[in-house]
């Protein structure tokens, strides 16, 4: 079974998962995204992954066979597993616990060689409620504090399958990169009694200089500080600090501020591949009533650079691309061509 392990010098949890080293895939080259002779992501080969959690599909079908839209397995090689009970144990001056969470695989289309940004806005709505639903039952188990949902699109990216997939990873522990975002709006709140990212957003607004895109209810922007070249921001215009809280009037408007982007980004980009990172309030059980200072969003990096010895060694981030430049370019109408990335 996995287990978490504490680093006492930066408080950073590290899962220690000896199941996903077993995974060939780890040591191979993934191929890109095209028919392969067995995917069991695929339409009709349903038997081939764990039983599903959830499903939408066509009314009348049976769980776990043809008929679906989207399908919720859990990982078949998961980082972190229900199964089991939260214990912690010091070893010493060091510090682990079980390697108890939830790690779910979010199948998102039947078809293998269908791309993100080729999905309609009523397909990536179907999605988007997958995640809701799943988020909203997984905040039930008292002993998962945090709630991490992603995307990988490419081998770079870390994606070990070719078919289009997201995934959620469920945590007891509020992660060291999370917890360094809270203690910032905190900060920012205590200070203004106001959410920094309603400011950001309503500055970017202003300027107008770094949106890429914008519906009534989310905007889509290149943030000032960018760490990598094309990074790009989704948050909603109405303050709330859980994802799972999003009303059924915003499911459109995010399924088309979410398809908008990515095409743009694959225009603009000619297929990168990328991650994409939902970033939301962590569970209550963390110790906090509310969590009045968050503001939930989704983070979309394009893999153009690569991190090297002085990103690993400092934690700055060199940007060859300014957000203005990169905002610029993704908010014309039609994005041809490739932008040169050094």
């Amino acid at each position: 079974m996995s287990e978490l392990r504490k680093d006492p010098i930066t408080d950073r949890w590290v899962i220690v998962s000896t199941e996903r080293g077993k995974r060939p895939s780890d040591f191979a080259p993934v191929p890109p995204p095209g028919k392969v002779a067995l995917c069991p992501f695929c339409y009709g080969y349903e038997g081939k992954t764990p039983p599903e959690i959830f499903c939408i599909r066509e009314p009348g079908t049976a769980p776990n066979t043809k008929g679906w839209h989207v399908r919720v397995v859990p990982n078949k090689f998961p980082a972190l597993r229900v199964e089991g009970t939260l214990e912690r144990e010091g070893i010493g001056m060091f510090d682990k616990m079980s390697g108890i969470g939830a790690h779910e695989v979010i199948i998102e289309h039947p078809t293998h060689e269908k791309r993100f940004w080729d999905y309609t806005v009523t397909e990536i709505e179907r999605i988007i409620e997958a995640y809701i639903q799943r988020s909203t039952d997984l905040k039930k188990d008292f002993r998962l504090r945090h709630l991490l949902i992603f995307k990988n699109e490419g081998d770079q990216a870390g994606a070990s399958l070719a078919h289009s997939h997201s995934q959620l990873i469920a945590t007891p522990v509020v992660p060291k990169r999370v917890r360094e975002e809270l203690d910032g709006v905190a900060r920012y709140y205590a200070y203004k009694e106001r959410c920094v990212f309603c400011d950001i957003l309503r500055e970017e607004r202003r300027f107008g200089e770094r949106v890429v895109f914008e519906n009534d209810h989310f905007t889509a922007f290149c943030p000032f500080a960018s760490r990598f070249p094309f990074e790009t921001w989704i948050v909603p215009r109405i303050h709330r600090a859980e994802f799972a809280s999003l009303e059924s009037r915003e499911k459109n408007p995010l399924a088309e501020a979410l398809r908008t982007t990515v095409r743009k980004l694959n225009e603009a980009l000619n297929g990168p591949q990328y991650n994409w990172i939902l970033h939301s309030a962590p569970s209550k059980s963390d110790g906090r009533d509310r969590w009045e200072d968050y503001h939930w969003h989704i983070e979309i990096i394009p893999r153009l650079t690569k991190i090297a010895g002085f990103e690993w060694g400092t934690g700055f981030y060199i940007n060859p691309t300014p957000p203005e430049d990169a905002a610029r370019y993704l908010s014309e109408e039609e994005g041809t061509g490739s932008v040169g990335i050094t």
